[in-house]
């Protein structure tokens, strides 16, 4: 008798992953919450049903017949724990294997949709690197970071409605945008970029705040490549004195798999060495360590053009749950925290084109013989990312993709 782990696991997306997301099959519009092992998307709630194989609790069995994550996203740290370790022990049963077969479906075969429903969204601004390069560019004859970067976890509070799941086309946006005379003219955005980014997905609720850092790795259920695509002409001219708006708020795309926490602790490594002193509720001296060895790729067109390291992320995701409600703000389930731009200190890590082109002064060349500053109408934006796994594989986080579309051309 075959266990489903022996007969479909795949490199990157073994059991040592499992990842959830959102599908639905060609014969029925019904969504269900899956993970998905190899090429195979398993219904959970199919798998709850499955005679002679292990039951879970009833509040795992509660929170998994659902169409996304939103129920178990709800349901708290302890479900989660208890339901992956109840598709663990499911997946390797002897006789699994035709079960699991029964219940699951062929990745090709189906559809995938925004794995949650997204409530507030923060997007941080973690890589020093990153932000030392737009300091440079923006600040050339200041110091590259603000006097505040190395003692908070700088970030913005977002527009949640137009993120979407990978695969979504992007609609080239427009706005008011900078001119050499002053004025500034109203069209399409002419320096459309990508942010290359980890999205942490949390859960449980904490309706007064103020959750502290040793308690925050319980509100972090996972994880997603994010792609939060920036208008920088348009971002330039409007953010002082308030902050991005229509430069930012136009897309955002997320990878359709949310690998688990529990998925990562290999992963996990210490953030780099920092040199500022931290507030208490900050200063994670001594604790366990939450920076995340993932390696993030960019293609585009299919051709990489940078590999972006995020275990050189200056703030963690507990650092960034904690300073988002050290101030009384409440946190509930699908709450969305994005990383900010990623980059090393290498230029083929570099996590934007602003970055990459160095704001448009040196395009960088593409392996045909082109080269490109920003993003052109036509070309197709691919994220992919892993991560080291406990059994020394590898962790797969899938993919987000995103083709521009030109400007909508509507009368005024």
């Amino acid at each position: 008798m075959t266990t489903a782990a022996e007969a479909y696991s795949r490199p990157g997306f073994g059991t040592e992953n499992l990842p959830y997301g959102s599908f639905s099959t060609p014969n029925s519009d019904r969504r269900a919450l899956g993970v998905r092992l190899g090429e195979r998307v398993v219904d959970l709630a199919g798998l709850a049903s499955a005679p002679g194989l292990p039951a879970p609790s009833n509040a795992a069995r509660a929170a998994i017949d659902a169409p996304n994550l939103d129920a178990l996203l709800a349901a708290g740290h302890t479900v989660w724990t208890d339901t992956r370790a109840w598709i663990l022990e499911v997946l390797a049963a002897q006789g699994s294997g035709e079960a699991v077969a029964a219940v699951s479906h062929v990745l090709a075969d189906v559809t995938l949709h925004l794995p949650f429903t997204v409530a507030d969204y923060v997007d941080g601004y973690a890589s020093e690197h990153h932000a030392a390069n737009i300091g440079k560019m923006f600040r050339p004859d200041q110091p590259p970071l603000l006097p505040n970067w190395k003692h908070l976890p700088v970030g913005y509070h977002g527009r949640s409605g137009t993120i979407g799941v990978s695969g979504m086309p992007i609609r080239r946006p427009k706005g008011l945008r900078p001119e050499p005379g002053g004025s500034p003219s109203f069209g399409p955005s002419r320096r459309l970029d990508i942010e290359a980014e980890l999205g942490f997905v949390l859960g449980g609720a904490a309706p007064e705040g103020e959750i502290a850092l040793v308690d925050a790795p319980d509100h972090l259920f996972g994880v997603v490549i994010l792609n939060d695509w920036s208008a920088r002409d348009i971002q330039n001219y409007e953010y002082v004195p308030l902050g991005p708006y229509l430069g930012k708020s136009f897309a955002s795309s997320i990878s359709p798999w949310v690998v688990p926490v529990d998925a990562l602790k290999a992963g996990r490594v210490s953030a780099p060495n920092r040199d500022t002193g931290l507030e208490a509720y900050l200063d994670d001296t001594g604790l366990p360590p939450w920076g995340l060895d993932v390696t993030l790729e960019v293609l585009v067109d299919g051709v990489p053009v940078s590999y972006p390291p995020a275990k050189g992320l200056y703030w963690t995701a507990p650092q960034m749950i904690a300073h988002m409600t050290v101030n009384g703000a409440a946190l509930r389930p699908g709450d969305f925290i994005g990383s900010g731009t990623i980059s090393g200190p290498e230029p083929t890590q570099r996590g934007s084109f602003m970055e990459l082109s160095w704001g448009g002064a040196e395009p960088f060349a593409l392996p045909d013989g082109r080269t490109m500053s920003f993003l052109e109408d036509g070309q197709s934006i691919v994220i992919r990312a892993t991560a080291p796994a406990a059994d020394g594989g590898t962790i797969d986080f899938g993919e987000v993709e995103g083709t521009i579309l030109p400007a909508t051309l509507r009368p005024r």
